[in-house]
């Protein structure tokens, strides 16, 4: 398979690219990348390879590291690559969906709690009326035993997905594609909080604040109980970790 260009990021290696050109390496690539996977990465999973050499072995094995968050596709720009620019996990959905109802693509939707699960097929059968939708599974919220795990993989198997959405949070998606690379027969993506968009539960930032990268604050507000320590924290971890590169170059 022809390679992306990449820019390193606190060790990471954030794919430079852009939607149309990420639709067209799924399209032209999909037999190739079965059973393979691709991270959709920002600042929070950045922050964690940094400090977890594991976490960051398996992001740097992805197929692509694609560049959610606004200050990665921004960091890119400044560091050599002026096109480079965001691919966000909710937007790659919506832009697949739209070309499988002409592509007759098949999505598989593995993570998050069966109301989820109940209410994007709801949504997705509204806007996307001939998309096909392959299978859902919610897992359990334990470590599941070895048996159950087989059976996971062969009910996914059996419905023969082209694409194979995982909805389980960072890290713990990542985690899951990369043990169970080579298992299934779609191309794994993992897009943390994308079922909840698709879902409608959690509205996108005004275009403004994605622009000025400030998408992190609007889902702060949204649901600031949950999330503040993890954008608060990490954000800051971020800055700092990024200053102390550019001081060590």
């Amino acid at each position: 398979m022809e390679e992306f260009r990449y820019c390193e990021i606190l060790k990471t290696n954030i794919c430079v690219t852009n939607m149309q050109e990420t639709i067209e390496y799924l399209k032209t690539h999909l037999e190739e990348l079965r059973g393979k996977y691709i991270c959709v990465s920002n600042v929070h999973t950045t922050v964690i390879a940094y400090e977890d050499e594991g976490y960051r072995e398996i992001q740097n094995k992805a197929v692509m590291a694609l560049p959610d968050g606004a200050p990665l596709s921004k960091y890119s720009r400044e560091h050599g690559f002026p096109d480079a620019s965001r691919v966000t996990g909710p937007d790659l959905m919506l832009e697949l969906f739209a070309l499988s109802e002409e592509m007759g693509y098949r999505h598989f939707f593995y993570g998050s709690t069966q109301k989820t699960l109940d209410d994007m097929s709801v949504m997705m059968e509204q806007k996307y009326p001939k998309m096909q939708i392959a299978g859902m599974y919610s897992p359990p919220f334990r470590k599941m035993t070895l048996e159950e795990d087989a059976e996971a993989v062969r009910m996914i198997n059996e419905t023969k997905p082209d694409f194979i959405w995982v909805g389980l949070g960072a890290p713990k998606q990542e985690i899951w594609m990369s043990e169970h690379q080579g298992k299934v027969n779609g191309v794994m993506l993992g897009v943390g909080a994308g079922f909840d968009y698709v879902a409608g539960y959690i509205k996108r930032a005004p275009l403004w604040m994605q622009k000025l990268s400030m998408e992190w604050f609007y889902r702060l507000l949204q649901d600031p109980t949950r999330l503040w320590k993890r954008y608060v924290v990490t954000n800051a971890k971020f800055m700092y970790w990024m200053h102390k590169e550019k001081r060590q170059r």
